[in-house]
């Protein structure tokens, strides 16, 4: 008889250190996608009251610590790191996206020249502060990237796709290693 076990999206793919960039796994306690029926200031209203959490707006994320709110489109957002709270089915479709994403932080000096070489928007701290989120692609892959301090971001993009995004990462890395 088989037996199936439990594994992580980036088993054995991390940790990934080059030069002076880390990628590490992050393994939310889970990811509940939330998408408004209509009245986004009730659902903003029942997020705070539950989690203590704004809804974000477009292009940004709430929260800190391993509970965050993160806009994810038009109308969507992606709770991470807490069960959510029933309430919130009122005002808004609840779909549980727990083993659905591959996450992972990605920090140290030269991390936006490594995503420069993936990611075709500009993640500079000038332009993309920390708590700005963003839905693009990185490398041929949709992505969601959130700032989350001066060196640090975090990447999410399918599980299907953690190996691929572990190889783009280290190709890049690799690449912004060698010219120092």
């Amino acid at each position: 008889m088989v037996e199936l076990k439990e594994r992580s999206a980036c088993a054995g793919l991390v940790p990934l250190r080059l030069g002076s960039v880390t990628v590490d796994e992050v393994a939310p306690e889970r990811m509940t996608s939330l998408s408004a029926y209509g009245d986004t200031a009730a659902l903003s209203a029942a997020l705070e009251q539950a989690h203590g959490v704004k809804l974000p707006a477009a292009g940004r994320s709430t929260g800190k610590g391993g509970l965050r709110c993160l806009w994810f489109g038009r109308g969507e957002v992606m709770l991470i790191g807490a069960e959510p709270d029933a309430a919130l089915a009122e005002h808004a479709a609840l779909v549980d996206q727990s083993d659905a994403w591959a996450v992972v932080s990605i920090s140290g000096a030269g991390v936006e020249d490594v995503l420069a070489r993936l990611v075709p928007l500009d993640l500079r701290a000038g332009s993309f502060k920390r708590g700005h989120t963003a839905r693009s692609q990185l490398g041929h892959m949709n992505a969601s990237i959130t700032r989350t301090g001066p060196d640090g971001f975090q990447v999410m993009v399918f599980r299907s796709m953690a190996g691929t995004l572990l190889h783009d990462l280290k190709q890049a890395m690799a690449a912004v290693a060698s010219r120092g």
